[in-house]
């Protein structure tokens, strides 16, 4: 039976709902991974303010590790783990879990890649003014590559984006799962072509803003 797209609305309206809160809440969780993974990286590289080559080297394996996992391998790998953490292995809280555990290691690559891109000679005139490896961190690295940071965590958004459609296999909630449900499985195309262009649309407004915070942000 063909869907009327009008009467169809609230149930649109609520999969934006669920993947704005899938997105949103794994970002915050993801960053406050990544973030502090990347700086480690940074600082515990051969050269780095608190160089251990050990620790860097493990530190970058399991990252790696995480980071070569396709998000659909992992999303079913990890079902025993979510349903331990959350208490059920379907929906959007669900969904949170392997959304967390695959973009966290990617915001870390980032990160690191931002950090990066700020000049050895900010870091050495820091150094030589006497400040801690942790004020170099949280007043010269932060700070200098805060631009960068965000621009990278935008496109850390957009494959979330992406992602949390792909958990609608497993009964994630959100668009994804609205346009297999209707779209693949029914043959609605017309709600296909509505969740794609809705897609589309979040993507572009996150990048929008990501261009336009990166850009404030900018040292001159």
């Amino acid at each position: 039976m063909q869907v009327n797209i009008l009467e169809f609305w609230p149930r649109i309206l609520q999969a934006i709902n669920e993947t704005l809160i899938m997105v949103g809440v794994s970002l915050v969780v993801a960053a406050l991974i990544g973030i502090p993974l990347g700086i480690a990286l940074v600082v515990t590289r051969q050269g780095g303010l608190l160089q251990n080559n050990a620790f860097f080297k493990g530190l970058s394996v399991v990252i790696n590790f995480f980071r070569s996992i396709p998000f659909i391998i992992l999303l079913v790998a990890i079902l025993p783990l979510t349903r331990f953490l959350v208490g059920t292995s379907i929906g959007t809280a669900a969904a949170v879990v392997p959304l967390v555990l695959f973009s966290g290691p990617y915001i870390a690559r980032l990160v690191e890649s931002s950090l990066l891109e700020v000049k050895p000679g900010v870091v050495e005139a820091a150094e030589a003014m006497g400040a801690s490896p942790w004020q170099i961190i949280l007043r010269v690295y932060v700070p200098e590559a805060l631009s960068s940071i965000v621009l990278n965590l935008t496109i850390a958004t957009i494959g979330l984006v992406g992602a949390s459609a792909m958990a609608g296999f497993v009964g994630g909630g959100g668009l994804g799962d609205l346009a297999i449900a209707y779209g693949y499985q029914r043959f609605e195309t017309d709600i296909m072509i509505v969740t794609v262009l809705l897609l589309v649309l979040i993507v572009q407004i996150v990048q929008t803003l990501g261009n336009v915070l990166s850009k404030k942000m900018r040292r001159q």
